[in-house]
């Protein structure tokens, strides 16, 4: 065999090895999505709304009874007063489901690309928004005493590791002001936005991986960390799982139409993934606007109090807005329609809510939508033609 040839077997022994340990490799990551942080990133790669399939989750369910969202005349809506009609730009947009309630009727109503009625959404961040509202029905209950509370009143091991969690206040998590270390890498390297989203055991994640990296109430960085810890918060002051405390307190109170879901870290830590993974009909997402729009009352039944809607969403001005003024307790404001505030999440997920219109609208859907959509815009426009026909 001429010097040529044993180098080409040479070579092709080598990359007969490296192709059987590839293929080894992402045997051993497809059959370890649920033990290994890593291997869920491998696999499953870039977040998607297929997302709630493939994470395991825990049920959250409806009561006995059903409160009525009651439809009204359909809203003839354009947008940007050009006469473009709704339907048509929703369905070239990657929409899902698109809601609009005025004056507590549903108005406008519509699912595309397979989805129905019946489909559960993912929340994505949207779900930020329910764990707000979970953290304020406890205080009302009187479980946790205040947004001033360090955090280390509930989980006394992060003093243990650093003394300058004591610090950190629920109201520093709920603003996004902690403090807490927190850096996004993209594929293949894991950053922490990997680690809580893809995290088989968030619980351990949240009390000993995060770090501080600057004194709390200083300035604003989003960070998914803090609805970790603002869950393990929740489950220790309740006694019982986060999801088991929204049904009770907050999905059967409200009179949901049908049982949510909240995806799990893992089987093993059957933590629910609180950054995300909350998923429900939208008319339901859309009775949870309603609930912010009358203030935490819903169909006469008080569910949060006032107070806490009006801290959570902007209505009345606190400190925080040293911080960012354009976001509250894991509620967005909309700083161009003042007064108007939304729960938002990844691809384009809303609930946005319009008291000055006495307006809900929710749209979710499996991407952004194609070319240069503006959501927030489309919002605006929208509340403001049915803030005109009141």
């Amino acid at each position: 065999m001429t010097g040529v040839g044993r180098w080409f077997r040479f070579a092709g022994g080598v990359a007969g090895l490296l192709i059987v340990a590839a293929l080894g490799g992402y045997v051993w990551a497809w059959s370890s999505t649920d033990e290994s942080t890593f291997a869920r990133a491998v696999i499953w790669r870039e977040s998607d709304v297929g997302d709630q399939h493939r994470f395991p989750a825990r049920q959250i369910p409806a009561g006995a009874r059903t409160s009525p969202v009651r439809p009204g005349s359909e809203a003839d809506l354009v947008l940007n007063g050009e006469g473009n009609r709704l339907d048509g730009f929703l369905s070239e947009t990657d929409t899902l489901a698109f809601l609009v309630l005025h004056d507590d009727r549903l108005v406008y109503e519509r699912y595309f690309d397979g989805a129905t009625r019946a489909s559960l959404q993912t929340s994505f961040s949207a779900a930020k928004s329910f764990v707000s509202t979970l953290v304020g029905i406890a205080i009302d209950e009187g479980l946790i005493e205040s947004v001033e509370d360090p955090v280390t009143d509930y989980l006394p091991e992060l003093a243990a590791r650093d003394p300058r969690f004591r610090q950190i206040t629920l109201r520093h998590l709920l603003t996004m002001s902690s403090g807490i270390r927190y850096r996004e890498a993209g594929f293949p390297s894991l950053g922490d936005d990997t680690y809580t989203y893809y995290g088989v055991d968030l619980r351990d994640l949240a009390l000993n991986r995060v770090r501080i990296e600057g004194p709390p109430g200083i300035g604003w960085q989003y960070n998914n960390y803090h609805p970790l810890l603002l869950g393990l918060v929740l489950e220790r002051a309740t006694g019982t799982s986060v999801s088991g405390y929204m049904a009770t307190r907050l999905w059967q109170p409200l009179g949901a139409e049908a049982a949510a879901t909240w995806n799990l870290d893992s089987e093993r830590s059957g933590f629910e993934k609180m950054e995300s993974g909350l998923n429900a009909r939208p008319v339901d997402y859309a009775r949870f606007g309603q609930l912010f729009l009358h203030n935490g009352e819903w169909n006469g039944r008080r569910i949060v109090s006032e107070n806490w809607v009006r801290a959570a969403t902007g209505a009345e001005p606190t400190a925080e807005s040293a911080y960012y003024h354009g976001y509250r307790y894991f509620w967005w404001l909309d700083v161009n329609r003042p007064g108007r505030f939304y729960a938002f999440g990844k691809y384009g997920q809303y609930i946005y809510v319009a008291p000055d219109a006495d307006a809900v609208l929710v749209r979710f859907g499996r991407d952004w939508g194609v070319g240069t959509v503006t959501w927030l815009a489309t919002f605006r426009d929208l509340a403001d033609q049915l803030k005109r026909r009141r």
